[in-house]
């Protein structure tokens, strides 16, 4: 953006890249069929628009514009490339270059299907989760970083790499045949939660949520659903989701401050969504062992049917999170485990653990490990204490509806007469 152009032009290239970047690489992928010609592509066409809307005016379909733009950029740029080799003219069409995807409607649709094709098995599956975050949903390296627990020069690496062992192997970037699809759907369902934790509970910004992230990642778990039913993980990740989404309106106030479970109004939770919910955990949880979004869900959906927070079922929470953490040994599964442990046993017992996980070293820079200890700590009287870990946890936190609340724990608890309760 060079600044001058109006403000409204701004938002609304803004607005079209959170809303249409996975739709446009989308249908740029099938022209370019090169990740990074695709990529550069589109990030041409959103160039473009500032200028274009700027003289014209916003058009009524921005995701179409981007697209019809960013496709020409594609068929340009192929038709260079196959000069450069063969010093033959290229067909002009743009459906001639889109020929030879094997089994296109194995994945209708478009989102999706490019979510399945970067998902590629020769990569390792963080990076495929990575490359394809970063590519399909438009995240920065920041916020993948922040999800993956990782520093942004680590993940940014992460991501090169993955591109450029795409290019030298020449790994074919096109839809998987039907038959191919189970062996990526791991990496496909991590690449839908974590882009619905994402959404969320924004790793950055000044709003907790980013509810048009959240919304997506549902949708594409309901077309994912669609396309393969028998997968029980599938419904477990789906019911995680619209779980979890049902409480969207209640996570802030009016003036956008957090509110914590316990402080939500829960009859403003969406209850058509959780009764779903219901249904796909139930059969998620049918047929054998459940997996980890199963079990997810299934504590999720514990938290959304409680009449109350102090009518939660803890003990069956906590014997959930024990069968979580052998299905998926995650130190953020422990994190979440803690709590549980603190409703069900008490803070001096939880605090125990915390210590054992914290010398694990894997949550040294998660904002929600001093977090925790500063709530186990504030619910002892161990104002000072507490205090000091809600200033290390405000350190780490980069969201800003977050660090307001952490804010206000540290100010609660380091206030006069803080050792004891303060008032």
């Amino acid at each position: 953006m060079t600044g001058a152009e109006p403000p409204g032009v701004r938002r609304a290239v803004a607005d079209a890249h959170r809303r249409e970047w996975a739709a446009v690489l989308a249908a740029t992928v099938r022209v370019a069929r090169h990740l990074d010609i695709a990529e550069e592509c589109v990030q041409d066409a959103y160039v473009t628009a500032l200028g274009a809307w700027t003289r014209s005016g916003v058009p009524a379909n921005p995701g179409a514009w981007l697209t019809v733009v960013a496709r020409r950029n594609a068929l340009d740029a192929v038709r260079r490339a196959a000069a450069l080799r063969t010093r033959l003219p290229l067909l002009a069409e743009a459906e001639a270059v889109e020929m030879g995807y094997p089994d296109e409607h194995a994945v209708p649709d478009d989102r999706l299907r490019l979510i399945f094709m970067c998902c590629h098995p020769a990569l390792s599956e963080p990076a495929r989760v990575a490359l394809t975050l970063r590519l399909v949903c438009g995240l920065g390296a920041g916020d993948i970083a922040a999800v993956f627990l990782v520093p942004e020069t680590t993940m940014l690496a992460r991501i090169t790499r993955a591109k450029k062992k795409i290019a030298a192997a020449h790994i074919p970037f096109g839809v998987p045949e039907r038959a191919d699809l189970p062996e990526r759907l791991d990496a496909v369902l991590a690449v839908l939660h974590l882009l619905f934790t994402a959404g969320h509970t924004a790793p950055s910004g000044p709003s907790l949520t980013r509810t048009d992230l959240a919304r997506r990642a549902v949708d594409l778990a309901t077309v994912l659903l669609d396309l393969m039913p028998g997968e029980r993980e599938v419904h477990g990740l789906l019911a995680l989701l619209m779980v979890n989404h049902a409480r969207r309106a209640t996570r802030t106030d009016p003036a956008g401050r957090l509110l914590l479970l316990e402080e939500q109004d829960r009859s403003r939770w969406d209850r058509p969504a959780i009764a779903a919910a219901h249904r796909h955990v139930v059969a998620a949880m049918r047929g054998g062992r459940p997996g980890r979004y199963a079990l997810q869900a299934a504590i999720a959906a514990l938290h959304a049917t409680a009449p109350t927070y102090a009518d939660t079922d803890w003990p069956q929470v906590l014997e959930l999170y024990d069968e979580l953490r052998r299905a998926w040994p995650s130190p953020v599964v422990a994190l979440n485990r803690v709590v549980a442990v603190a409703m069900v046993h008490g803070p001096d017992v939880a605090l125990a653990g915390l210590d054992e996980l914290e010398r694990g070293g894997e949550l040294a820079a998660y904002h929600y490990l001093p977090a925790v200890r500063a709530e186990l700590l504030r619910r002892l009287g161990r104002d000072r204490e507490a205090a000091a870990c809600y200033r290390r946890a405000l350190d780490l936190a980069d969201n800003e509806a977050e660090r307001a609340f952490l804010a206000r724990r540290h100010d609660e608890t380091a206030g006069p007469g803080a050792g004891g309760r303060s008032g």
